[in-house]
Formats: C-alpha cells, sequence, structure tokens
C-alpha cells in the first residue's frame, strides 16, 4: 500500500511540474512587452496616444507575426496587426522599438518591435500611400 501511495506522490508531482514549467514559458511565448510612449505614436491603422501598452504575439502556432496591443492593465484590446519579419544583427538584452521618421507635425510610426535576446522581430506595414 505505501508503494501505490508514493507511485501516486510521483506521478502527481510529475504533472505538477509540467504544469508549472508551461506557464513559466508563457511569457517568452507571446513575448509580452510593456511599453509607455511620451507622445503619439502611429501604428498602422491608428494613432495611439502617450501611456501605456502592451505588445503580445497572438497565441497562434500558424502565424507567429500577428500582433495585439493593449491597454496598460490589459483589459482592451486596442488592435491586432498583420506584421512581417524583421532581422537585426545585434541582439539586445530589452524590447527593442524602432521608429520611422516623420515629418514634425506627425506622431511618430512604429516600424519595428524586437523581443529582448532574439535577431528576428516584427516589422509593421503601413499602406504606400502613407
Amino acid at each position: 500500500m505505501r508503494i501505490w501511495k508514493a507511485l501516486q506522490l510521483s506521478v502527481y508531482g510529475a504533472v505538477l511540474c509540467v504544469a508549472l514549467g508551461a506557464s513559466a514559458k508563457a511569457s517568452a511565448w507571446d513575448k509580452k512587452t510593456i511599453v509607455t510612449f511620451g507622445d503619439s505614436v502611429e501604428v498602422p491603422g491608428q494613432v495611439l496616444p502617450p501611456g501605456t501598452y502592451v505588445f503580445k504575439l497572438l497565441d497562434s502556432y500558424s502565424d507567429r507575426h500577428i500582433v495585439q496591443i493593449w491597454s496598460g492593465d490589459e483589459t482592451q484590446i486596442l488592435a491586432t496587426i498583420m506584421t512581417i519579419p524583421d532581422y537585426r544583427l545585434d541582439v539586445a538584452d530589452a524590447p527593442t522599438f524602432e521608429f520611422e521618421e516623420r515629418p514634425s507635425n506627425v506622431p511618430v510610426a512604429l516600424h519595428s518591435w524586437f523581443y529582448p535576446g532574439e535577431h528576428t522581430g516584427q516589422q509593421f506595414v503601413y499602406p504606400r500611400w502613407h
């Protein structure tokens, strides 16, 4: 009887470790990044006013280039944007946002977003007429 209980406890412990390990990787999977913009920033389809936002990849195995932008408290999704892969040679230790130059009377446009430690990021695509 003691052997049976020890075996049950071992199985429960293994299941618990697997479950905790999966949740610990969730942030790296969705690449959740919290950013605060001091000025308005344009993303495809809209302009974000100054404030705090959460950038995440959509939870999808088939397409890893769909970015969701959430309010800072993650209660409201503000945009879902298709992106294309972007690549850089150097790897940063912190999230990196690159912007496109624009005339001084319009908000800067978000060009790309790189998650820490990665060469490949998300490039935001704007209409040609833009």
